[in-house]
């Protein structure tokens, strides 16, 4: 397993469309831990036009082996045509953290 901890983004349209990922990604031990950031504001060109939405900031936290299947279920679950996900590799933190979120991806039964 590569266990590089991986942190990624991703904005949706409210808080129950990002309740429901969040919780679908934690649970499927896809991400250890999703912090949903309210009241972000995104200024967007969308078919031509400048866009002024809100939104709610994922912060996903996760491992490079289960960015993949991560990204495949979030294009499942999101209902946009063309869901942001931007992943950035952490190259330092606190480790014992960062071993809590190696273990919360791993399968059941492995923590």
């Amino acid at each position: 397993m590569t266990d590089h901890v991986i942190v990624a983004f991703s904005t949706c349209p409210d808080e129950a469309v990002a309740k429901r990922i969040a919780e679908a990604l934690v649970t499927e031990r896809l991400a250890t831990c999703v912090n949903r950031v309210a009241n972000v504001r995104s200024s967007y060109i969308w078919d031509g036009l400048l866009q002024d939405d809100g939104e709610i900031l994922l912060i996903i936290k996760t491992v490079a082996d289960r960015l993949a299947a991560l990204r495949s279920r979030l294009n499942e679950l999101h209902p946009y045509d063309l869901p942001e996900l931007i992943a950035t590799e952490v190259i330092d933190g606190n480790e014992p953290y960062l071993d809590w979120i190696r273990r919360g991806v791993r399968s059941e039964g492995t923590t």
